[in-house]
């Protein structure tokens, strides 16, 4: 059995890494809400983007979603096991830390491979897109809302969609209109007219930046919070260390 004196002295340093580990815990629960977030954002936002690029949709809005969901409940389960004071807990939650970390670095990894990847790939996959285009399906919708959120037409400029079967039955999707009371069919259906009234600048520049720029910070999360697990990891592996070394010097 030890001194009093060393226990005393044990017990400040236990109760200083309880709090940071408490206050470290809430941060990464917050956190996990934001993956939330993002992942319902992505869902959201860049849906349109995805199917352009692939014909079923992308399961990576749900991966954040399923990773923020995870990530909240560890970040109460390492409240939970701080107050405890258990130190297999704090060594399971350090090992779920660790492979968040890991995870989350080839998460970001990937993300910043996917980026070069897309704009390669996207020219080729948005012409097919328009030359395709029937203005019901999922990837014309899909068009329409690129074109109406990012004010482009086409994918260099509008003159692309005179090569399209579409432009032969009705000419230039409507999406393309820089008037919001719209433009008349006639001049949607005539270049020289439509012209003037619709969006000059190609679609293809504006999306892989959207792209570059939303995958970018989704990257720049990941390897944030990534080496932000760090800390977690240290301070649950110090407080199982103390708490275990307390409990022995006790007996």
């Amino acid at each position: 059995m030890s001194p009093p004196s060393r226990r005393l002295q044990t017990k400040p340093v236990i109760t200083c890494l309880k709090t940071f580990l408490i206050s470290y815990s809430l941060i990464f629960w917050i956190t996990g809400m934001i993956l939330l977030a993002v992942g319902v954002w992505g869902k959201v936002s860049l849906e349109g983007y995805f199917l352009l690029v692939s014909d079923e949709s992308t399961n990576a809005p749900y991966v954040l979603i399923g990773t923020g969901a995870v990530i909240v409940i560890f970040g109460l389960f390492g409240c939970f096991a701080t107050c405890r004071g258990s130190p297999w807990m704090l060594k399971l939650y350090a090992m779920f830390l660790t492979l968040v970390f890991l995870a989350e670095i080839v998460a970001g990894v990937s993300g910043f491979i996917f980026r070069h990847e897309l704009k390669a790939n996207f020219n080729t996959a948005y012409l097919k897109a328009v030359g395709s285009y029937n203005g019901t399906d999922s990837k014309s919708m899909a068009i329409d809302r690129i074109q109406r959120t990012l004010y482009c037409c086409g994918v260099k400029n509008y003159t692309d969609w005179t090569t399209t079967a579409y432009f032969k039955e009705k000419g230039i999707p409507a999406s393309c209109c820089n008037n919001s009371s719209g433009c008349s069919p006639e001049s949607l259906k005539n270049v020289t007219t439509a012209a003037s009234e619709v969006y000059s600048t190609g679609c293809f520049a504006k999306v892989t930046k959207a792209m570059e720029d939303n995958l970018g910070i989704i990257a720049g999360v990941s390897f944030g919070i990534a080496f932000f697990q760090l800390i977690g990891i240290f301070l649950a592996c110090c407080l199982s260390r103390y708490i275990t070394n307390n409990q022995y010097e006790m007996v």
